[in-house]
């Protein structure tokens, strides 16, 4: 059988691999087996951030809508539950949106949604 010489092959594996390394510090981003290493970690927690960046979103939001609730005197708890008792449905991101940078509203959808509450 003949031989089969992949050395060009290899050299380019090792080059992708690099490449991506080439932000980090130190060996890591200079030798292989370092750079290795690193980037099957670098992807690992790139993916579980992914999932995690959706969780604290999610809580930065409902700290904004406790705030703007809190300002009038409810919960936030009671605010989503009068929301959803009054069929308002709008998500806790648009929420959050209206509560920071449009007070005048927020204040009106709260009020709205309190004297409504039955």
């Amino acid at each position: 059988m003949t031989r089969v010489k992949r050395g060009s092959i290899a050299r380019k594996y090792r080059k992708g691999i690099l490449d991506f390394a080439s932000g980090f510090r130190g060996a890591h981003s200079r030798l292989f087996r370092a750079a290795n290493q690193q980037e099957k970690r670098a992807l690992a927690c790139a993916y579980v951030d992914r999932k995690n960046r959706k969780r604290e979103f999610r809580h930065l939001w409902i700290v904004r809508i406790n705030a703007a609730a809190r300002k009038h005197g409810i919960t936030y708890s009671s605010t989503i539950h009068n929301l959803f008792d009054n069929q308002v449905f709008i998500n806790r991101k648009i929420l959050a949106q209206v509560a920071t940078l449009d007070a005048y509203r927020s204040s009106r959808l709260v009020r709205t949604i309190n004297d409504n509450k039955y």
